[in-house]
C-alpha cells in the first residue's frame, strides 16, 4: 500500500477506487454551468471535481502558421487554431474561488491541473488541496519541479510518454520533494481507441514506480474503465458532461451523470470482487453443493443386482456419492435395494 491522500480521503487499493469528475471545458464559458457541474457530480456520487486553470496566452501564441492549426482530419478539433480552441475552452479564473466554495460547501473535493508558474501562484493563493498535471504538459519538468516543490499530492497523466520519460518524470517530481505522487496511464487521443489502451501496463507501473496508479479514460465508455479498477487503478478520471449540456468541445468523450453514477456503482463492485487469493467456499455456496451431481437409482435395483449404465446414472441434485465413484461402481453388487430417485451412497 502507498501512502497517498487528499484532505483525508486515503486512496489506494485498499480503498474504494477515487472518482474524478473532470469538468475541463464542459462549462461552455457559464458559470452557472460550471457550478452546476459540481452539484450534479456531487449528487450522482464523484468523490471529486477537477478544473483546468490556464489562459490561451500561457498555453500558445496566437497564430495561424500551420504548426499552430490542427491538420488531424480525424480529430475533433480538426482545422482549428490552437489560440482560439483554448480561448473557447478556458475557464474564468474569476470563478475558480467560487467553485471551490461551492465543493466545500456541499463537501466534494476540487482541485485543478496546473499549466504554468502563474496558474500555479493562483492556486496556491486558493489553498487548492491537490494538484494534476495534464498529459501534454508532462514534459514540462520545470513545471512538475515547481507544483510538487508546494508538499501537496500531485497526480500527472502519463499519455504520449515512453517508459524512459515517465521514469525522468518520477525522479524530478521525488527529487522535487513530491512524497504523495499518482501517475495516470493515459491514452492522448480524443476520443481514444479501446484497443490502444493497453490495461495490463497499469499492475507493471504499480510495481516498478512505487506510486498509486489510475486511469485517466478519453474511452467513450465505461469499460475501459471497469477494466482498470480490476487491474489495480485505484483513480478513475473521466470528463463528465451532464445531459443538459447537449453540446461542448469534450462532448465526443464525455459521460453524462447517469453514466458517470453506473460507473461509479460498478467501478466499486468490480473493486469489492478483487479480493484475495482463496479458493474456499462461501456459506452460500457450501449450501448449494446440493445442486451439483452425484449418482442416483433410475431404476429399481434389488441387493445383489449389480450396477449398470441402465439403473444408476450421474444427475442432480447432489446427495448420492460423488461422480468420481460411478465407474467404479459399474459391475458390481448391490448390498441394498435402492428405488427410483434413491441417492446411491
Amino acid at each position: 500500500m502507498t501512502n497517498f491522500s487528499i484532505e483525508k480521503r486515503s486512496i489506494g487499493t485498499d480503498y474504494k477506487p477515487y472518482f474524478i469528475a473532470e469538468m475541463s471545458c464542459n462549462h461552455n464559458q457559464s458559470l452557472e454551468n460550471a457550478l452546476n457541474i459540481v452539484k450534479i457530480a456531487k449528487n450522482f456520487g464523484a468523490d471529486a471535481v477537477k478544473i483546468q486553470t490556464f489562459s490561451a496566452d500561457s498555453m500558445t501564441i496566437n497564430s495561424n502558421k500551420d504548426d499552430f492549426i490542427i491538420d488531424d482530419r480525424n480529430s475533433l478539433w480538426f482545422g482549428r487554431n490552437l489560440y482560439d480552441l483554448y480561448s473557447e475552452a478556458q475557464i474564468n479564473w474569476d470563478w475558480v474561488k467560487k467553485i471551490f466554495d461551492l465543493s466545500k460547501e456541499l463537501d466534494i473535493q476540487c482541485f485543478s491541473s496546473v499549466f504554468d508558474e502563474k496558474s500555479l501562484d493562483f492556486l496556491e493563493d486558493l489553498n487548492t488541496p491537490a494538484y494534476k498535471i495534464a498529459s501534454f504538459e508532462n514534459n514540462h519538468l520545470p513545471l512538475i519541479k515547481n507544483v510538487c516543490s508546494t508538499h501537496k499530492p500531485v497526480i500527472i497523466s502519463t499519455g504520449g510518454c515512453t517508459e524512459d520519460e515517465i521514469d525522468e518524470i518520477v525522479e524530478n517530481a521525488r527529487e522535487a520533494g513530491c512524497r504523495e505522487l499518482a501517475i495516470l496511464k493515459c491514452t492522448s487521443d480524443y476520443p481514444a481507441d479501446v484497443q490502444d489502451v493497453n490495461l495490463l501496463t497499469i499492475p507493471y507501473m504499480r510495481k516498478k514506480f512505487g506510486c498509486e496508479i489510475g486511469l485517466s479514460d478519453h474511452t467513450k465508455g465505461i469499460g475501459t474503465s471497469i477494466g482498470a479498477i480490476a487491474h489495480g487503478a485505484s483513480i478513475i478520471e473521466k470528463h463528465f458532461l451532464p445531459k443538459y449540456i447537449k453540446k461542448s468541445l469534450d462532448s465526443g468523450f464525455s459521460i453524462n451523470e447517469e453514466i458517470f453514477g453506473l460507473l461509479i456503482k460498478e467501478g466499486i463492485n468490480a473493486w469489492k470482487s478483487l479480493g484475495k487469493i482463496n479458493f474456499e467456499l462461501s456459506r452460500s455456496e457450501i449450501n448449494n453443493l446440493k445442486f451439483k451431481r452425484s449418482i442416483y437409482a433410475c431404476a429399481k435395483i434389488e441387493i445383489g443386482e449389480v450396477f449398470t449404465n441402465s439403473n444408476i446414472k450421474i444427475i442432480r441434485p447432489g446427495m448420492g456419492a460423488k461422480p468420481k465413484n460411478f465407474d467404479k461402481l459399474i459391475g458390481k453388487k448391490s448390498n441394498k435395494k435402492y428405488e427410483v430417485g434413491d441417492p446411491i451412497n
